[in-house]
């Protein structure tokens, strides 16, 4: 396991736990898919829907293999063993990606504009400078705007286990001042 999925998934638990308690309750990913749609007041309804299903399957899929008190919190290291094992969270982690960076795509054109991408990036919790150099690094076009099959597919690196000098790794870096 790479040393960058680590610190990629450290950040991202953070960032779930939407209220600061310190574990993660399917309360955490409601709000969050709150957060990201709000932010994205154009999406159609099919593609909201999409969106907060992957939340949901995400939450799902962590209580499922993690939560085997069922008490409906699961701590980091819970967090850590599943969402870095592949074949226990793979089926999550490809509907969240299609789910997420589809649900940017709200004109239908296959692509994703820069303020969208930031407001629903910012809509999760990252840092705006992170932000700006993950959709620098994607390669904008002309109409600053991305291809959602190009940052669907760096989703799903940002929880691979093997994976280290991608563009996610951006996320989780410390900003330069």
């Amino acid at each position: 396991m790479r040393t960058e999925a680590v610190t990629r998934v450290k950040l991202v638990f953070t960032l779930f736990d939407a209220d600061g308690n310190g574990v993660l309750e399917a309360d955490d990913f409601t709000l969050m898919s709150d957060r990201v749609a709000a932010a994205v007041p154009d999406a159609d309804e099919a593609r909201t829907q999409a969106m907060r299903a992957g939340f949901r399957r995400y939450w799902e899929t962590l209580a499922r293999e993690l939560d085997a008190d069922r008490d409906g919190r699961i701590t980091y290291e819970e967090f850590q063993a599943c969402v870095l094992s592949p074949e226990r969270f793979s089926g999550a982690v490809d509907a969240f990606a299609a789910g997420f960076a589809r649900f940017g795509d709200v004109d239908g054109s296959g692509t994703v504009a820069r303020p969208v991408f930031i407001g629903m990036m910012r809509g999760v919790g990252f840092e705006l400078p992170n932000i700006e150099a993950l959709f620098n690094a994607f390669g904008p076009d002309a109409a600053d705007r991305i291809r959602v099959d190009v940052w669907e597919a760096e989703i799903k690196n940002y929880y691979a286990p093997d994976k280290g000098g991608v563009p996610a790794d951006l996320l989780a870096a410390v900003p330069s001042a």
